[in-house]
């Protein structure tokens, strides 16, 4: 299988490429140049293990792999998770269901994406002799997950950029406190979009690129995008045959990643009534979807600091299947949402699309009310997806972090303070991390001067 760009200024590539690329060199996304068919796979997927699932969906993707290797990357991957099932699935009440994606070693769905990423990289390594720099940005979760995936791993150095005090203190303490010499947690003056831009603009410099093998861990990277379709799949096998009908998942997100997975397994044939996209008060996906008007709006600090995004930068994948798959397009609204910072779709197409947006009372209130309904504790971000529930339908909730990331609110909320053991062993550990301000030339002095050495481009 070949993987094109959004934009189509360069040649496809294959899955290896991708995944070592990361963002295309004409600054689009890679995308598979033909979607898969999943239905006739369903039947013989349906008793298969997450990571039995995991492999047979990968078989499709990543054919320039040898079949051992990948499946010796994937089950790697998923050694570490503290649940038998990986993903399971959890029924709260009648039509509701609750999705627990925080069983990694970092508790956050990132963990899904980003174990099996850091292994993939670590093959490509293996088999190319060369080295890479990994550089990411992070609103939370995606930078403790991409540094538990790499950690101490040979001939990789990653680099995470981070909003200073924008995200929960052990959020932050899982990417300061490892203790590992390949690890560099960059603190930046300003907000995550200010992070996720400097990124961008790094990796538009093709020539620094290659110089230092760079590549993403970002959501723009495809192979975060392929291993997340896998537990919308392993979820709708959960469910009782007669429950799989009208199904809705329910998403919290703020980089339209997530939701993103699902909605391309649900092109690629899984039978889904529609996604419901669940924001926090920085609301630009819901406002889109209500009004097809695409606009950066003033950037709120919440409660839910994994979603406090102005930009959701996998909304370009989206836009090229609405489009009708038109390169020419994602160019021209891509081109004029950089200009001004508003896009107006004439014929906005939602695709089985609905949206939701809740502000910070309302996620404590939601965390309170879903305790004493279900005594069950939510996170602030997954508190987000109960903001709207059409009892009519098979509701699928994703949880996409454990509440004991964000003990604060939850205790405000509930009276009860969640601990878990690693959490609490971090609180004890120095905080290492490097301040610096959101510029392209500041970024690229600091990899110079800590980049692994010999670092090449993978072909």
């Amino acid at each position: 299988m070949r993987f094109l760009s959004t934009r189509g200024n360069c040649p496809p590539v294959s899955f290896s490429q991708a995944v070592a690329t990361g963002l295309a060199p004409d600054g689009g996304l890679y995308l598979p140049e033909k979607l898969p068919d999943i239905v006739p796979c369903l039947r013989e997927w349906e008793p298969l293990s997450y990571q039995e699932l995991t492999f047979a969906f990968f078989r499709l993707f990543a054919t320039d792999m040898e079949e051992d290797t990948l499946r010796s990357v994937i089950f790697n991957s998923y050694g570490k998770f503290d649940h038998e099932k990986v993903a399971p699935l959890i029924q709260l009440g009648g039509n509701l269901h609750i999705l627990e994606l925080f069983h990694g070693p970092t508790l956050a769905f990132k963990d899904f994406a980003l174990q099996l990423l850091g292994n993939l990289y670590e093959e490509q390594i293996r088999a190319s002799g060369k080295k890479l720099n990994i550089l990411g940005a992070t609103s939370g979760d995606t930078g403790a997950a991409a540094i538990h995936g790499l950690l101490g791993k040979v001939g990789v150095n990653i680099f995470i950029l981070y909003p200073d005090g924008r995200i929960s203190a052990l959020q932050e303490r899982q990417m300061t406190c490892t203790g590992a010499d390949n690890v560099f947690p960059l603190a930046i003056e300003g907000s995550f979009d200010d992070a996720q831009n400097v990124l961008k603009e790094v990796f538009e410099e093709e020539s620094f690129k290659l110089e230092f093998g760079l590549s993403a861990v970002n959501s723009i990277n495809l192979a975060r995008i392929i291993a997340q379709c896998v537990y919308y799949i392993y979820a709708w096998f959960q469910l009782p045959p007669g429950k799989r009908d009208n199904v809705e998942f329910v998403v919290p997100t703020g980089n339209f990643g997530n939701v993103l997975a699902g909605w391309l397994a649900s092109r690629m044939g899984l039978p889904v009534a529609g996604f419901k996209v669940a924001t926090n008060q920085n609301d630009i996906l819901h406002r889109l979807f209500r009004s097809g008007r695409y606009e950066i709006g003033k950037l709120q600090p919440s409660c839910a600091p994994s979603m406090d995004i102005k930009v959701a930068s996998n909304f370009e994948r989206f836009i090229y299947y609405s489009e009708n798959e038109d390169c020419s397009r994602v160019r021209q609204v891509m081109n004029e949402f950089k200009s001004t910072g508003v896009y107006n779709f004439e014929d906005f197409k939602k695709n089985n699309f609905s949206s939701s947006a809740a502000t910070d009372a309302d996620i404590e209130a939601i965390i309170g009310r879903v305790y004493d309904e279900y005594d069950y504790l939510v996170d602030p971000h997954t508190a987000c997806t109960f903001k709207e529930i059409d009892p009519r339908k098979t509701s699928v909730l994703l949880a996409t972090a454990h509440p004991a990331k964000f003990p604060e609110i939850i205790q405000r909320a509930t009276g009860i303070e969640p601990r878990f053991d690693s959490l609490e062993l971090l609180k004890k550990r120095k905080i290492v991390k490097y301040p610096i301000s959101p510029d392209k030339e500041a970024i690229q002095d600091f990899i110079r001067s800590r980049a692994v050495a010999d670092s090449g481009a993978l072909a």
